[in-house]
């Protein structure tokens, strides 16, 4: 039994290797099967994998489509710069100047705000409401914090009549409006830039949004630096702006000194400010030429200041000149310059009468030659050629005759008639047209009162437009100007003399160095100017304020003080002293 036992034993013991190693052979050279989870996880890996390749697809087809169609949109919309498509202006200054600002490439873009104004004092309330409010007030009013100890008295709080900013912010580039609807761009009427560089480009993104601006009318532009080509460029556009009529260009030195090109033969502006421009005689000169000439003369400009500039009497002679034959400029301001009395003794013959020059004379007769000559074009009409009685009888033409036997034939026919139907006649006749003049004249008084009302109606619904529409001024139809070379002259001394210019009705000289001498010739045009009015009433008023104080003469000056009270009654703003208690008794008894 043991050794049967050992004998199996041995047996199991030796053929389990055998076994075991039977199986391990196998596991070598045949392949194992795969299990279902297996199975699975390969299918879901392959699933994955087609899903994956369907993704990569359908976003390499977007990915044209939306190239594609980005490149469509770049095409459509113009990049900064881009000159084929500009930029349309639509009145919006705000929006327009930025955009063309952007398209020009400009690395600062000034913003465009509105001008700051000083805040409004309210109103004081009246004492009955102030004082029921008291009680609320006091209620409301909140408990004041308690005073620090030991750093002395409390600190006030800031004021409410101005506004606090960032640091800089107030010198920074900014183009300041004024609005007529500070809630709509598009009613801007005034433009202000101050204390930064204007260059051509900047000047042009300007000239494309004044343009459009039919609300514009004054423009400033003070200390910006202005040079000959920027001046070139604003006086080209301007007179396309048909509303601007204010031009502040005060503290910009130009070497060129091409202030004349701003007022111009097509120049629309009425008011022209030039202060502190260094402008020299050479400006002076010709701005002199534009004001008038013997040919032309400027038309528009009603207002000049050229304060604070270098002008000498070679300029001051050359200004003096322009008013000969400029008869629409009203007041003149030249401040603080280096005029002496050799220019104040011109400014005082312009005044008051001065002598034609050879070149005025000739101007003169070819004006009057023009103003009297008949029109040797036209010719007469053929039945005065036929009835003139300068033709003799051989060329009169033998209708003429014809005509004449017809009529003395139908006279003797006519004999033959009954007085008395001719008499009836002619009273039914004269009756008939009594009643149609009656009823003639009827039909005019009605129609004339028709017309004036119908006009009355218009003017009054042409008034009327619709709010936020243009109200485009019209202005109303002047009388063409007198030219100064066709007024009445006067023979003395072998010269031709014409009154001189009294359209001018402010004239400052104040500051300059004007002496005695000047103050004479000036006093002799204002007392012209004076009995010339009540002699003649010519156009103009003469001068009704003038300006000379602080020149080389004192203030007690008798010629001075003899100006001064001329002038005095004749300033629109002069108000008589009130009378005293004293010369109201005196004159009562």
């Amino acid at each position: 039994m043991a050794s049967s036992r050992r004998g199996s034993g041995s047996s199991g013991g030796r053929d389990a290797p055998s076994v075991m190693g039977g199986h391990r052979e196998g596991n070598t050279n045949t392949p194992k099967s795969p299990s279902p989870q297996s199975k699975k996880s390969f299918a879901s890996f392959v699933k994955k994998v087609k899903m994956g390749k369907k993704i990569e697809k359908a976003l390499k087809d977007k990915g044209h489509s939306s190239a594609s169609q980005e490149h469509e949109d770049d095409s459509k919309t113009p990049e900064p710069g881009d000159d084929s498509e500009p930029h349309v202006c639509t009145g919006n200054l705000s929006v327009d100047f930025t955009e063309l600002c952007r398209r020009n490439n400009m690395a600062v873009i000034p913003p465009v705000v509105q001008r700051p104004h000083r805040p409004v004092t309210p109103p004081p309330e009246p004492a009955s409401k102030a004082e029921k409010g008291k009680g609320k007030q006091q209620q409301q009013q909140p408990e004041p914090d308690p005073e620090p100890e030991g750093e002395g008295e409390p600190v006030e709080p800031p004021p409410k009549t101005y506004t606090t900013k960032d640091k800089y912010e107030y010198f920074k580039p900014t183009v300041q409006v004024e609005m007529d609807n500070p809630d709509k761009w598009d009613t801007v009427t005034e433009v202000f830039v101050k204390g930064w560089k204007i260059d051509e480009t900047m000047m042009n993104v300007f000239k494309q949004c004044w343009l459009t601006m039919d609300r514009l009318h004054t423009i400033n532009l003070w200390d910006t630096g202005l040079t000959c080509d920027t001046v070139e460029i604003l006086s080209g556009f301007l007179p396309q702006c048909a509303n601007l009529k204010t031009v502040i260009l005060d503290g910009n030195p130009v070497p060129e000194e091409n202030w004349y090109s701003l007022i111009g033969d097509e120049s629309q502006i009425q008011t022209l400010s030039l202060r502190y421009n260094q402008i020299t005689d050479k400006g002076a000169e010709q701005i002199g030429k534009a004001l008038g000439t013997t040919q032309k003369a400027n038309t528009k400009l009603l207002s000049l200041n050229l304060n604070g500039n270098r002008i000498t009497d070679v300029g001051a002679t050359a200004i003096a000149g322009g008013l000969r034959m400029n008869r629409n400029l009203l007041s003149l301001s030249l401040e603080h310059n280096q005029i002496g009395d050799l220019g104040a003794k011109k400014f005082g013959e312009v005044l008051s009468r001065f002598p034609l020059t050879h070149e005025e004379v000739v101007e003169r007769r070819k004006l009057l030659s023009e103003k009297g000559a008949p029109d040797r074009t036209k010719s007469p009409p053929p039945s005065r050629r036929a009835d003139s009685k300068d033709r003799p009888g051989s060329v009169r033409s033998s209708s003429q005759i014809d005509k004449k036997r017809d009529k003395s034939s139908k006279k003797k026919d006519t004999k033959g008639k009954d007085e008395k139907d001719d008499k009836k006649g002619k009273k039914e006749d004269k009756t008939a047209g009594k009643k149609a003049d009656t009823k003639g004249s009827k039909a005019s008084v009605v129609a004339e009162t028709a017309g004036k009302t119908a006009a009355k109606g218009k003017d009054k619904k042409g008034g009327k437009d619709k709010k936020g529409a243009v109200q485009q001024e019209a202005e109303p139809e002047t009388p063409e100007l007198a030219n100064p070379l066709l007024e009445q002259v006067e023979n003395i001394n072998h010269e031709l003399w014409v009154p001189g210019n009294r359209v001018l009705i402010s004239l400052n000289l104040k500051k300059n160095l004007i002496g005695s001498e000047g103050m004479k010739e000036l006093l002799k045009a204002i007392q012209y100017q004076t009995t010339f009015s009540k002699l003649s009433s010519g156009s103009g008023t003469g001068l009704m304020r003038i300006c000379l104080n602080k020149n080389k003469v004192s203030m007690d000056n008798d010629i001075l003080e003899k100006i001064n009270q001329m002038m005095l009654t004749k300033d629109p703003f002069y108000k008589p002293p009130p009378s005293s208690p004293e010369n109201e008794s005196q004159v009562a008894g």
